[in-house]
């Protein structure tokens, strides 16, 4: 098991940016491939990123390429998500989590955080 915990949320107007990160802690974190979901209030919770145990792969949703980044820092067992040009519409309570492998789905995530709320204002 690997104890994972965001922080960096807030409220930004439209066009602001923030940075998210996920620590964790537990089993070696580079051992795991990780993920940023997202969950709006009355939506499914979706794939916003993930990147491999080494950095070397990465995906973005759609939804969200071109404004998001995901990065690592194994050395400080440190998982972020750079949101840049933020929209009302990426409003949602942001987790991140851990897997075996590198994957898009949550499925194959066995470990997860609290999440993190995000508000963007019009």
């Amino acid at each position: 098991q690997v104890q994972l915990v965001e922080s960096g949320g807030g409220l930004v107007q439209a066009g602001g940016s923030l940075r998210l990160s996920c620590a964790a802690s537990g089993r070696t974190f580079s051992n795991y491939a990780m993920g940023w979901f997202r969950q709006a209030p009355g939506k499914e919770r979706e794939f916003v990123a993930a990147i491999s145990w080494s950095g070397g792969s990465s995906g973005i949703a759609n939804s969200v390429k071109g404004r998001f980044t995901i990065s690592r820092d194994n050395a400080k067992n440190t998982v972020y998500l750079q949101m840049n040009s933020l929209k009302p519409e990426d409003t949602a309570v942001y987790y991140c989590a851990a897997a075996p492998r590198y994957t898009y789905y949550s499925k194959e995530y066995n470990n997860w955080g609290q999440g993190t709320q995000v508000t963007v204002s019009s």
